[in-house]
């Protein structure tokens, strides 16, 4: 059950900046496009659509609500990139050549890097976990400047506040395992950002890093040899994509465990902490949208989640032996049972 709606801040601009965006605006038809007229947007995606595509229906949801439906006004080109972030360059450029209107680079700051490589003409619009001035992504997050924008929140922020929220729930963590994608562009960042987090809390961090199925198995044990008693799933689209088996391995193990969204705590984490990922990808629907009606990029904001939400996992708790505090469970915005 819900208690709290997830709201984004900055909704409220995009949203007052949207008549100047309508005056701009051109008809399906005059888009470029294939020869039937209808624009083709790409969709590039570094996970898998076996266990991505709810997001990938989001990103739809908020096209449509900018008046963009497939197989109607605008057709749709996918690109998935299945956890191998060494396919996203080529796959991007797939795109290009394509001669798609828009580009949705989703998923983390690797599926835009590619798509910046790719294009410096076609409008791109990201979803990241991370700041898209430090990699160049945008010139700055109000004034993008280039042929690029999109939605973000920055991950490195979160590290300490998912760590008190471990303890909070489970006074007796001491020592905390971190499940991470070393090559996620953004991982130095959130693992310095949790160790000092941990520093301040007197709690051990453990780092063991994982691109795939097998590597995350192999973690596990390399976790439970280190004898870890709570476990941190960072911020990344392989952790997202693997979520049943990080949440039954985790369960195994008889480990409280957080992660960045609440798809996660759905799948068997104890807990979530961290953005809407289907909001975000709403709204990058939504700015493709915009796009194909004549805004332009460097115009649009960069759109900042900055209100996160938290997610339990009653049954999980449960099994775990888990008593949650009452003050705790007060501060929950969804209890799933």
């Amino acid at each position: 059950m819900r208690r709290r709606d997830f709201i984004a801040a900055l909704g409220a601009a995009a949203s007052a900046g949207s008549g100047k965006l309508r005056a701009q605006a051109r008809t399906p038809a005059d888009l470029p496009a294939a020869s039937s007229g209808v624009p083709l947007v790409g969709f590039l995606n570094s996970a898998s659509p076996a266990t991505y595509r709810f997001n990938a229906d989001a990103f739809r949801e908020g096209l449509a609500q900018a008046g963009f439906v497939e197989g109607r006004n605008v057709r749709i080109e996918e690109r998935w990139a299945n956890n191998d972030y060494n396919a996203l360059p080529g796959l991007a450029q797939q795109l290009a050549a394509k001669g798609v209107a828009a580009i949705a680079a989703t998923g983390d700051v690797a599926s835009a890097r590619a798509a910046q490589t790719a294009t410096s003409t076609i409008p791109i619009v990201f979803t990241i976990g991370g700041d898209a001035v430090r990699f160049r992504l945008v010139a700055s997050f109000n004034r993008p400047g280039g042929n690029i924008t999109g939605i973000a929140f920055v991950p490195n922020q979160l590290g300490a506040k998912r760590l008190q929220l471990l303890r909070d729930v489970s006074p007796r963590v001491t020592r905390v395992g971190l499940l991470m994608n070393p090559d996620n562009l953004n991982a130095a960042v959130e693992q310095a950002d949790l160790k000092e987090g941990a520093d301040r809390l007197g709690l051990h961090v453990v780092v063991q890093n994982a691109r795939n199925a097998a590597e995350i198995d192999a973690a596990f044990a390399e976790l439970g040899r280190s004898r870890i008693d709570a476990l941190i799933a960072a911020t990344d689209p392989v952790m997202l994509d693997r979520r049943h088996q990080i949440a039954a391995l985790a369960e195994r193990n008889g480990l409280p465990a957080i992660s960045f969204t609440r798809q996660l705590a759905m799948a068997g984490l104890l807990l979530s902490y961290g953005p809407d990922i289907g909001w975000m990808y709403r709204q990058a629907g939504s700015y493709v949208g915009q796009i194909l009606k004549g805004a332009k990029p460097a115009e649009m904001p960069v759109m900042q989640s900055v209100r996160f939400e938290l997610v339990l996992n009653l049954g999980t708790a449960k099994r775990l032996n888990v008593t949650v505090p009452p003050a705790f469970l007060a501060s929950v915005d969804e209890v799933i049972e």
